[in-house]
């Protein structure tokens, strides 16, 4: 039995009588450890359980469906943990505008209202006009008086055109700002993090030379919403310099706060993570023990009726188990789109998978609105809001109404529409008048026209006139050009504006697009492929993120297995394979992929003992094996069927499959050009039921060989239809044909072939397969980095040789080792992310820290 501290123990006592804790009550409990600390999780949990059974939701843990929108990257403030923010020079380096056009910002809610998303978080940084020239040059530009004024502008614009609830958290913000800003969002937020005034006033300290993280300028905004009536989410940062007595006194400031205004509807306990290219980037991570002793202390000050969230992205799997056990009632945003653009390195759970981790820990997930059901009434909710949240709560809980997907203003609100419109840059015909509640300060109606494009004369800027591709096809010939004319021949659509409105509407709505559409995309050249790539980056950008993702991996091919007979330079037998697999996993690889069709003279067995064998000498690796063409042989000559095969595979280790064994889904090509690939029916027929059976898998498309741009389209098309039924594909892998690079278009210079084949790719499949993956092997550095401005996020693998056996991948003696690939990305300025097969976040340490 440990023993136990005195002041810790009667801490707990007053806690479980139910009494109000006070600062050192708040301290010792963030000091307790043993039994204290066992303790102190039983009575979190308990107190957390006695809540949700008062508000009517016994055992069930919430969250929100969101798109996270980063209006602006610039900031005033200089915090010294923040990858957040930019410079204008880092802009410039990556191609960023300073702040997101309309467009854009309606392409990502658009995008998010289709997958079901609720609400539309927009964070930024603090009144960045009052640092950099840059963003008051862009506010002017666009006829703003401040970044608050087009927050509010955009907010009414993702509201009426998606239904989308917005939740603000732009910084500080003055009670006119507050009030401006109630019409628009149910809720807002910024973070405490911390009362310490050592880390704001110190030079040197996190906070110092950052205006907006005075303590006491924070709490008067918690304040300020409060009178109000604003639903406030806030809350602390554990890990960034503060002592422990100033997390209690934090969370002690936080309950006064709450206790003189009534209005924030959860807190967030959040835990510090080091971040590479900041002042912070070698400090350690907050530790799991005070953490979680954070959160459980946070629970008993503040008693059964405040939601406690912590965000699942920071966490790996096993740690979520404490933090429920510490009392946390909410797992904040997650988004199915768009990356944690705070947290670049650390993607989101995926939902299902947050569904089943919190059924395992004993609650059930459920989905609520950005106000907390306790927050829904007509005190809270202002009247120009009310109509989006009573379309998607349920009246019986409060929470969001399951499987309802928002929409925006009906055509018969024109009153509404029209200020929508003018926050779009349009003024549509027979539009009534705008209502006063329709204009905030500072915005210039001469500059509306200006808002979709970013800038007043943007190339991408269409008059309202101008017709669209799909209302003009006939008048162009396009509708009587033979079905397998190659697009560049067969059509002919104008340049310039109109091609600009085919590019506006990929980035807002890539359903809405006919293949004569995208064709014209894929053989845009000049300014307008430039302006499709920059598209395409901006979507990237705005989606998935800035971060680079890579595996650290080795690839073995299955066709060197001799098992029978002698082997040969470059072959190996299992004996080998099984040094391989152990060197891979002394290495700290992550993947081991594994494809290729046994020689025949093989028994198709020795697939599985190939799967058997990694599985045994590496039991921690992920393997990523086999793919569609090699599960057809294994089922065929081992009389298996498809099924068998796949269940045989799973029973002998694979975790996943590589997409590839065919270079494009037409019958026309693989006869003409590679007639011993698997018939397409047949990939078909695998890959939809590896994914049935549970394996998820890449997608590719070779290209630049005989194939036309009509047969690249109908190819994405397919693998879109397939997502929408099995949702297996990760990520999607352009990839030149080796030995061709025939140009789609005559004259079109190899990188802009590969260029507009990874936009096209990212614009069309954006919100159905997340990455757009850079075969790096294929381009080498140079041009892949070009590439990742085109639309891409991920480099695949670093593809070790290893120790051992180094000859037997299909792309031996090619590696891209994590520091080479920093290297690569560092230019652009953007974070590499190491990651698992799957996107998640690597368990190990860095494979090359232990090499």
């Amino acid at each position: 039995m440990t023993v136990t501290d005195p002041r810790t123990r009667e801490a707990l006592d007053r806690a479980d009588r139910g009494e109000r804790l006070d600062v050192d009550d708040a301290e010792a409990l963030l000091r307790a450890t043993g039994d204290d600390a066992e303790r102190l999780l039983d009575l979190a949990s308990r107190i957390r359980d006695e809540g949700l059974a008062l508000a009517g939701r016994t055992g069930v843990i919430t969250y929100s469906r969101k798109v996270f929108i980063p209006l602006t990257t610039l900031c005033r403030d200089r915090c010294h943990y923040c990858v957040f923010v930019d410079t204008p020079g880092q802009l410039l380096a990556k191609r960023k505008p300073p702040y997101m056009s309309a467009a854009q910002v309606l392409s990502v809610a658009r995008q998010g209202q289709a997958m079901g998303c609720k609400e539309a978080l927009l964070t930024l940084g603090d009144r960045p006009e009052d640092r950099w020239p840059e963003a008051r040059a862009w506010l002017d530009e666009h006829g703003y008086a401040s970044t608050l004024d087009y927050v509010g502008d955009m907010a009414r614009l993702i509201r009426d055109e998606t239904g989308l609830l917005p939740h603000l958290n732009p910084g500080v913000m003055h009670p006119d700002e507050l009030a401006r800003l109630k019409p628009v969002a149910p809720s807002m937020g910024v973070m405490l993090e911390t009362t310490s005034r050592r880390l704001f006033e110190e030079k040197g300290q996190v906070h110092y030379g950052s205006p907006d993280k005075d303590p006491a300028v924070r709490l008067k905004l918690l304040d300020d919403a409060g009178s109000a009536r604003i639903p406030f989410t806030t809350g602390i940062l554990i890990g960034i310099g503060e002592t422990v007595r100033d997390r209690a006194e934090s969370i002690v400031a936080l309950r006064a706060a709450h206790e003189r205004r009534g209005n924030l509807q959860e807190i967030i306990v959040q835990n510090f993570r080091a971040k590479p290219r900041t002042a912070m980037r070698n400090a350690p991570d907050a530790a799991l023990e005070e953490y979680v002793r954070a959160v459980a202390a946070t629970r008993l000050v503040f008693g059964p009726r405040m939601r406690v969230q912590v965000p699942p992205n920071l966490q790996d799997i096993l740690e979520l188990e404490l933090l429920v056990r510490a009392g946390a009632d909410d797992w904040g945003g997650v988004s199915p789109l768009t990356a944690d653009h705070v947290n670049p390195e650390r993607p989101w759970p995926h939902l299902d998978d947050l569904a089943r981790t919190t059924a395992r820990l004993g609650y059930t997930l459920r989905e609520r609105l950005t106000a907390h059901p306790e927050f829904l009434g007509d005190e809270w909710i202002h009247p120009d809001v009310r109509g989006a949240v009573d379309a998607l709560a349920d009246p019986g809980t409060g929470l969001a109404i399951e499987g309802a997907r928002p929409a925006g203003l009906a055509p018969s609100d024109p009153v509404r529409r029209a200020g929508a419109a003018r926050a779009a840059g349009g003024s549509p015909r027979n539009a009534a008048s705008p209502g006063p509640e329709d204009a905030l300060p500072g915005k210039a109606d001469e500059n509306a026209n200006s808002l979709l494009d970013g800038s007043p004369r943007n190339a991408l800027s269409t008059p309202p006139d101008t017709a669209l591709p799909g209302e003009a096809r006939d008048a162009a010939g396009a509708a009587d050009a033979p079905d397998d004319a190659p697009a560049a021949d067969g059509m002919s659509l104008p340049p310039g504006g109109l091609i600009a409105a085919v590019v506006e509407r990929a980035t807002e709505d890539p359903g809405s697009l006919d293949d004569a559409e995208w064709e014209r995309l894929l053989t845009a050249t000049g300014d307008e492929l430039n302006a499709v790539a920059q598209a395409a980056d901006d979507v990237r950008r705005y989606t998935v993120g800035e971060a680079v993702s890579i595996v650290d991996n080795r690839n073995i091919s299955s066709s060197h297995l001799r098992v029978s007979g002698r082997r040969e330079p470059g072959t190996y037998d299992l004996a080998l394979l099984e040094e391989m697999a152990a060197d891979a996993a002394d290495l700290g690889l992550t993947e081991i992929c594994v494809q290729g069709r046994l020689d025949p003279a093989e028994h198709p067995e020795g697939y599985l003992a190939i799967a058997r064998t990694i599985r045994r000498a590496a039991p921690g690796i992920h393997l990523h094996a086999f793919r569609p063409q090699d599960v057809a042989d294994l089922a065929d000559r081992a009389g298996l069927g498809i099924d068998g095969a796949l269940r045989a595979m799973r029973d002998a280790g694979v975790d996943t499959v590589p997409g590839t064994g065919v270079k494009i889904l037409s019958e026309r090509v693989r006869r003409e050009m590679a007639p011993g690939d698997i018939e397409i029916d047949r990939w078909f027929e695998t890959i939809t039921a590896a994914h049935d059976a549970g394996f998820s898998s890449t997608s590719v498309l070779f290209y630049g060989h005989v194939e036309t741009a009509a047969e690249r389209i109908a190819h994405l098309r397919a693998l879109l239809s397939i997502q929408a039924r099995t949702g297996g594909f990760r990520e999607f892998v352009p990839i030149p044909m080796p030995g061709w690079g025939r140009p789609l278009v005559d004259g079109r210079s190899a990188l802009d072939e590969h260029r507009a084949m990874t936009a096209v790719s990212r614009l069309m499949l954006t919100g159905s397969i997340p990455h757009v993956q850079i075969p790096w092997t294929r381009h080498g550095r140079e041009m892949s980095a070009e590439l990742l401005r085109a639309g891409g996020d991920d480099l695949g693998g670093t593809l070790r040789d290893g120790r051992v056996g180094a000859d037997c991948g299909v792309e031996a003696g090619q590696e891209l080792t994590l520091d080479a690939a920093r290297a690569l990305v560092k230019p652009l300025f953007r974070p590499l992310r190491q990651r698992t097969t799957d996107y998640g976040e690597p368990s190990r340490a860095p494979a090359e820290a232990r090499a």
